[in-house]
């Protein structure tokens, strides 16, 4: 039976894939199993990559994965990538060490920087240039470099939320040092901001269809 780990930062990002799954919070973590034919276990801590290495921690507690999956919500990079679709990607890297990890054989083309915080226009054109990146996340290196360490496969799935030209707010004064965010804080801040509701309208839109995206192009990995 293989032991199938699944991680991202946040319960919208799996919301298709765990529906119906056995779901419990353990430690600040949330946590969902399911069993077929083999073991399903997922995980979300929050963003950034200290979350994600806390979830990964929560999964590995009952026994060690057989391979990972980094999933979730990402930017674009590029004008070439559509909004709410989902991507394979062929490999991360760490945006603040430059660290690479390959994805595994099958995975896609595109490349995803791992940045510390949520990347607005010009750090994403910035990211594109000097890593030759077409998307943009907070978690993935962790995985990778986690994957690497004991020796098993890894892959991501990312679909994007908000195109390389969205004119957003800045969501990182809204992020807590353990990668929570504040959304009754966001929230009063964007309604006295009606010059971004369309833009937030559009993302949220984008990243329903996205998480969509995600859970079938897992779907048809796994297959």
């Amino acid at each position: 039976m293989t032991r199938t780990g699944l991680i991202a930062a946040i319960s919208g990002e799996l919301k298709p894939i765990v529906r119906g799954w056995k779901h419990e919070r353990r430690n600040g973590v949330d946590f969902w199993a399911h069993r077929d034919e083999n073991l399903y276990v997922a995980a979300c801590a929050g963003a950034g990559q200290a979350a994600a290495t806390r979830a990964f921690a929560e999964i590995e507690k009952d026994a060690p994965v057989d391979l990972v999956f980094s999933l979730g919500w990402a930017g674009a990079l590029t004008p070439d990538l559509a909004a709410g679709k989902a991507y394979n990607v062929a490999g991360v890297v760490d945006a603040r060490t430059g660290e690479r990890f390959h994805c595994d054989a099958g995975a896609g083309e595109h490349w995803l920087a791992t940045s510390p915080i949520v990347a607005d226009e010009a750090e994403k054109r910035r990211l594109a240039s000097t890593y030759g990146a077409a998307l943009v996340d907070m978690e993935a290196a962790a995985i990778g470099r986690l994957a690497a360490m004991r020796g098993i496969p890894f892959y991501c799935i990312k679909g994007v939320s908000d195109g390389v030209d969205a004119k957003l707010p800045d969501f990182n004064r809204f992020l807590t040092s353990d990668g929570h965010f504040q959304t009754a804080r966001f929230t009063l801040y964007a309604l006295l901001r009606p010059w971004y509701w369309p833009a937030l309208t559009r993302m949220g839109e984008n990243s329903k269809r996205a998480a969509q995206g995600i859970a079938e192009s897992l779907l048809d990995f796994l297959r």
